[in-house]
């Protein structure tokens, strides 16, 4: 099985800290439940929402560079599924130094075989072509995001989509948690 994998919210539980890192920017008026959720959006539908100004953004970005590796987990099981397939690879709007920083740091960089970041130039999702590039070179077999903004790319190419601790009609398999995964037909799918 071949798998792209969507990186925040997906592989490692980041929106907590990123909530934190919001909160701090816009002071402690703001609701962190109500970030979370804008932030599960999107990241843009939260700057837009918030109407975070470019100095705020900046000091976002500033903030989110700081972060340790340590701050961002990994969702419990999620490795198991690494091993278990034979490709894995990511595309994330995150930056690949970070990305590179967080996999070396939890030992999981060799269980990638491609990552495709924001450096690397390709429109932002919902937009299919870095899926398509990585369909074409890799033959994904599966993508697994946490919103329906990671599967919508997949579902234009025809490949199998699962949602993450989120609903989605355009989803062909949810996981409340990995530890479901080899107890349904995803493992099976090929």
């Amino acid at each position: 099985m071949h798998i792209l994998w969507d990186f925040d919210g997906t592989l490692f539980d980041t929106y907590p800290a990123y909530t934190n890192i919001l909160s701090q920017v816009l002071g402690d008026t703001e609701n962190k439940q109500e970030i979370y959720e804008k932030l599960k959006i999107s990241y843009s539908h939260a700057i837009s929402y918030y109407n975070i100004s470019n100095d705020q953004e900046e000091k976002i970005k500033n903030l989110k560079k700081k972060l340790p590796p340590h701050e961002i987990k990994p969702f419990n099981g999620v490795e198991a599924i690494l091993k278990y397939a034979n490709k894995n690879v990511i595309m994330t709007h995150k930056h690949r130094d970070g990305v590179e920083a967080i996999l070396k740091y939890y030992g999981w960089d060799p269980y990638f075989v491609d990552i495709v970041t924001i450096d690397d130039g390709f429109p932002r999702k919902p937009d299919s072509l870095a899926y398509l590039y990585l369909h074409k070179k890799h033959k994904i077999d599966l993508v697994i995001g946490d919103r329906e903004l990671d599967l919508l790319p997949a579902k234009e190419l025809g490949i199998a989509t699962c949602i993450f601790q989120s609903d989605s009609n355009v989803a062909d398999y949810r996981l409340q948690d990995y530890s479901e995964f080899f107890n349904t037909t995803i493992s099976l799918a090929t």
